[in-house]
């Protein structure tokens, strides 16, 4: 069965944004992920930060780039469930250990925050309702 089939046949949350409206957020907030992400990561490169500061944009970058093979491919509600958690604690560590560096790095991240804040109710969500279904 194609993802989007698997997806709708979903139980969901009434307030479940559309997909195309997901995507359309995403696209927005990737070229923020970009340039932050990248200026914090040369700034590693170039000794002004430690790799105390990149550590938790890498592993976000990571469990963000993973989430999409886990939910839609693999079709784990649960390790979905994980993986976002895991995305969502680590942009508060992101925002907390640039904060003293780079405060526009830090604010940056607000709407990236505020979203993923979002789709992780909605993944829980989606994990409750859906829990036990093969």
């Amino acid at each position: 069965m194609p993802w989007i089939e698997w997806y709708n046949s979903l139980a969901k949350p009434a307030w479940t944004p559309a997909p195309a409206t997901i995507g359309l957020i995403w696209q927005i907030l990737y070229p923020i992920i970009l340039v932050s992400f990248g200026f914090v990561f040369v700034q590693m490169f170039r000794g002004k930060v430690g790799w105390q500061v990149a550590l938790p944009f890498a592993i976000n970058l990571v469990a963000n780039l993973i989430f999409t093979p886990i939910q839609f491919g693999m079709r784990n509600l649960p390790l979905a469930a994980v993986d976002i958690l895991i995305v969502w604690v680590t942009i508060i560590w992101m925002m907390v250990v640039v904060w003293r560096h780079y405060r526009w790095v830090a604010v940056a991240q607000a709407p990236y925050f505020i979203w993923v804040s979002l789709a992780t109710v909605l993944q829980l969500s989606i994990t409750v309702l859906n829990w036990g279904r093969s």
